[in-house]
């Protein structure tokens, strides 16, 4: 994973001609400072054609503020490292295109992802993220060891469904910085790992069910979700954390009544 500290080619740009129809610049606004200091400073930054948020991003590190902090990886909109907030909304910045983003104003404005701490510049520290991740047991436990036999999931059932559903979840937290829940309770788990919580309390092979649920059930957990949808409309890839909640708060409450469990 790289960060803006140090010059790094742009692939998509390096080609790219002046955009004239567009205007030949853009005033972008980039958030500056480290931990809770913060300030704005404004960059004219070339209009290119199909040039994304992360192309400007680099170009303002390569060519006016070497020292320019931000993180990102293989520039191919599968990693979800290069998440930012671009206008106020948490997105992959590889995959955005300014044309689809700048609006009447024909500015930007960018910022690090909201409800994490900042690093410096436009990087946030994911730790806390990650650490939530874990505390709704997010990690799995098969139930046997690697001599026993591959175990046949059957794609139809409704166990596995589920977790399709919530599978393909990459932890670049754009739902996490979109969800308001976060904002204002800092011991929600967040809509990622509990999302990743349903995956495995749906799967046949993980060991700690009744354990996953006992640490998604507890006060931070699935309860504490308001259901505003904001994950769900942010999430780069489509995942409905807020379906996987619902189904947690459903068989939480089955499992008080000795009715759900580990079935």
């Amino acid at each position: 994973m790289e960060t803006g500290t140090i010059p790094h080619p742009s692939p998509s740009s390096s080609n790219a001609k002046p955009d004239a129809a567009q205007g030949d610049s853009l005033t972008v606004r980039v958030s500056r400072g480290k931990g809770s200091e913060n300030r704005y400073e404004e960059f004219q930054v070339p209009r290119l054609e199909n040039q994304t948020v992360l192309d400007i991003v680099t170009w303002i590190q390569r060519n006016a503020d070497p020292a320019l902090s931000y993180r990102f990886a293989c520039r191919v909109g599968v990693c979800g490292s290069c998440a930012m907030t671009v206008n106020g909304r948490p997105r992959w910045t590889c995959r955005t295109h300014v044309s689809k983003v700048i609006g009447k104003e024909r500015s930007l404005t960018i910022e690090p992802l909201r409800n994490l701490p900042r690093i410096k510049d436009l990087a946030a520290d994911m730790s806390e993220f990650f650490e939530k991740w874990q505390q709704a047991g997010g990690r799995f436990a098969g139930k046997t060891d690697r001599t026993a036999p591959l175990s046949r999931i059957d794609p139809e059932s409704a166990n596995r469904k589920a977790v399709d559903a919530g599978i393909e979840c990459i932890n670049c937290a754009v739902c996490y910085s979109a969800c308001d829940v976060v904002s204002w309770d800092a011991d929600y788990l967040g809509p990622a790992a509990l999302n990743r919580a349903w995956t495995l309390v749906n799967d046949d092979r993980h060991a700690e069910k009744r354990e996953t649920m006992d640490k998604v059930s507890a006060a931070g957990g699935c309860h504490s979700c308001h259901s505003h949808g904001s994950c769900v409309e942010h999430c780069p890839v489509g995942v409905n954390p807020t379906a996987g909640i619902a189904g947690l708060k459903r068989r939480s409450v089955l499992q008080i009544f000795r009715l759900g469990g580990d079935n």
